[in-house]
């Protein structure tokens, strides 16, 4: 509640807004006075003429109330005095016929018309110095309660209460400006040495050529500060969605601080920085200007919560606390360079203006410190460790950065900062590195993975594959900056960079450094699979890891990276992995039920072979049915396949032994006996297979 009370009382301290609430007053007032009755007995009824009149009135009278600022400043007695007697004659005038020819109750238009008019008069007195502001406030009161009173005697009390809102709320805000200008008035020595100022020269007190002048701009400065207070505040509050939670950085009005300032303020600042700088005091005042204006950005840096911390410092956290600094560097950053930093430097422009040299050097002093606490943070990152879990925290940093080259650009403009601008930019190129690096070392653990000694169970999905298709599913999220990392296109025009093609060409940088990533992981996991005793589980091994990959690769950003080509090049490998399995797997089973038909064997010999060959099929068959159930095939899809393909290369074979080895007259009725597995059996038996129940090598 308090901080709403604080931002009403510092909107209502805004020129603008007494501006715009005099306008509008003005013109509410004109037009219920020209409906108002008030008007009828006074001008009686309108006409072309009266129309006419009354509107070149009330036109020059709304331009005169807008623009009153204009003569906020003037310091001629004789203007003001014709000013205040001319205002003087007009209320005057109309108060005399107003009480000669209103008899009836006045009407809601003139009622309006009145609280409009004080209220325009409210506004005057926050914008000019004249001396009639409150008179005319005061009169415009005074014919609002006698009207209200004419209507009913109890209505007394309204209009009291609003004269006394008006009035109580002109004293508040002007005892805040009395306050203000006491507290950052100079305080003169009795035998202080006085300059003299000419009539052109800026209308400023007489200061003190020592420590007076300092002594008066450091209250001015000061002032300054506590305006900034109260701004700051603003800030968090317009911010707090965006620093609290993940929120997008959205700042509608980035120069709201410096808008926000009164006027009055950096004037004094502009006028004291030209009086002293041609008195020679240039370096004193931008010393004790940058002084304040740097803590108070350092402070404020530092309401943030961010840390400053050397590099070695940094080095030595652990990776949550790092990742948790590296959030908020990201979001402190851009706020210090669409904000603060943004606003230092037009106030910078503003209080020194017609001094650019000077202005540019005091935004130097100002914003130095800060600057090179938020660049050697992104540095020290850049020169870490390279392990593959920081990339995604680096690509927002480097994003980050590449982002906000614009606005150091733009802020860091002049040769003072030239070398802030490079070591921007130098730093933003070590993180494109870092990037590159941490590539590398993804590609070490992967020829290193310390799991290669060890066989999956079932021939599942080794846990290298997960993760390495995952991490790469994941940064291809990322793709075109990835895209401008690889191909070290700093010097594009990051404007346009956004609008590069979506389709990226497989020849790409980036495409080939993911490729050989897949192509190191293929090799791993034909080595990993060598572990298994049985060659058909390495098969199957290969079949499920070649089948993730291609499922990760089609499923996310992947796929447009390496282009159709690679995709199918995994494709064809789960092809020929399952090619491979059925051989050593089944080729055994489908040689027992081979016919022989060599007419020239004798029928007994035709028995005895068909009894051996349905025999060693009941061994192999069972075989595989009692190990292959606890093997995994991950893919349902793939499975099914595996096992469609099986029934269609087994089942007809088996039908048509078994339908032979019934009409073997040497056998009669003697051949069911040897008949273990009937076509329904063979069909439940595959239909078990890579259940994944047990445990395999």
């Amino acid at each position: 509640m308090t901080n709403i009370l604080i931002q009403i009382w510092r909107w209502l301290m805004q020129p603008k807004v007494w501006r715009f609430v005099g306008f509008a007053s003005v013109v509410v007032g004109l037009v219920c006075y020209a409906l108002s009755s008030s008007f009828n007995y006074l001008f009686g009824e309108w006409n072309f003429l009266k129309i006419f009149l009354y509107g070149v009135f009330s036109f020059i009278i709304s331009l005169v109330v807008l623009f009153v600022n204009i003569w906020r400043h003037s310091r001629s007695l004789r203007f003001k005095a014709h000013t205040a007697y001319l205002v003087l004659t007009m209320t005057s005038l109309y108060s005399f016929f107003f009480d000669k020819l209103m008899n009836g109750k006045p009407d809601g238009y003139s009622l309006i018309s009145c609280a409009s008019f004080a209220i325009m008069s409210l506004s005057l007195s926050r914008q000019t110095q004249c001396g009639f502001e409150v008179d005319l406030l005061y009169f415009f009161l005074g014919c609002l309660i006698v009207q209200l009173m004419k209507i009913k005697l109890l209505l007394f009390i309204l209009g009291a209460g609003f004269s006394y809102l008006l009035i109580i709320l002109r004293s508040s805000v002007h005892s805040m400006d009395v306050g203000r200008d006491n507290e950052s008035a100079g305080i003169q020595d009795a035998n202080s040495i006085v300059i003299e100022v000419h009539s052109h020269s800026p209308q400023l007190p007489s200061i003190d050529i020592g420590s007076g002048m300092v002594e008066q701009l450091s209250n001015y400065v000061k002032v300054l500060q506590q305006e900034n207070s109260y701004l700051f505040e603003m800030l968090l509050e317009k911010l707090e969605e965006y620093i609290s939670y993940d929120s997008g950085f959205k700042v509608s009005e980035p120069d709201f601080m410096i808008e926000a300032l009164p006027t009055e303020t950096i004037d004094n600042l502009h006028k004291t920085a030209k009086l002293m700088v041609s008195s020679g005091f240039e370096r004193e005042f931008s010393d004790v200007y940058s002084n304040i204006r740097r803590e108070c950005l350092v402070e404020s840096l530092s309401r943030f919560w961010f840390q400053k911390l050397s590099i070695e410092a940094l080095q030595m956290l652990t990776w949550k606390e790092l990742e948790d600094e590296i959030k908020r560097w990201i979001k402190v950053s851009k706020v210090a360079l669409r904000i603060l930093f943004r606003s230092e430097r037009r106030l910078c422009d503003q209080v020194f203006f017609g001094l650019s040299t000077t202005a540019d050097l005091s935004f130097t002093d100002i914003c130095r410190e800060s600057m090179l606490q938020l660049l050697n943070f992104a540095e020290a990152i850049a020169i870490g460790s390279r392990s593959p879990e920081r990339l995604f925290r680096v690509l927002d940093m480097f994003e980050t950065m590449r982002d906000l080259i614009p606005e150091f650009e733009s802020l860091f403009r002049d040769q003072y900062n030239g070398s802030m601008q490079n070591e921007a930019t130098t730093i933003w190129k070590r993180l494109g590195e870092a990037i590159i690096g941490i590539f590398m070392e993804l590609e070490n653990l992967i020829c290193h993975d310390p799991m290669n000694l060890e066989a999956v169970p079932g021939g599942g999905i080794h846990p290298i594959t997960h993760y390495v298709m995952n991490y790469l599913s994941a940064t291809s999220r990322s793709r075109k900056t990835l895209e401008q990392v690889f191909e070290e296109d700093y010097g594009q025009s990051l404007k346009e960079y956004p609008k590069i093609d979506d389709k990226v060409q497989s020849s790409s940088p980036l495409s080939m450094q993911m490729s050989f990533i897949m192509e190191l992981l293929d090799r791993n996991l034909e080595a990993n699979s060598k572990i298994y005793k049985e060659p058909s589980l390495s098969y199957v091994f290969l079949m499920n890891n070649c089948r993730y990959m291609v499922q990760k690769t089609k499923d996310s950003e992947l796929g447009t990276i390496l282009g159709d080509v690679v995709i199918q090049k995994y494709v064809t490998k789960v092809r020929q992995h399952h090619k491979n399995y059925e051989k050593n797997s089944w080729s055994k089973v489908l040689d027992c039920l081979k016919l022989d038909n060599n007419d020239s064997m004798h029928p007994n010999e035709v028995a005895n072979s068909m009894k051996k060959k349905l025999k060693s099929f009941n061994i192999l068959f069972g075989e595989i049915c009692r190990v292959q159930p606890s093997w995994f095939i991950c893919d349902k899809h793939l499975k099914r396949e595996i096992i469609i393909s099986i029934v269609k290369l087994l089942l007809p074979s088996y039908a048509k032994f078994i339908q032979r080895f019934q009409r073997v007259l040497q056998l009669g009725k003697n051949a069911d006996k040897y008949i273990k597995y009937d076509m329904e059996d063979i069909a439940t038996g595959l239909d078990d297979l890579f259940q994944g129940s047990g445990k395999s090598n």
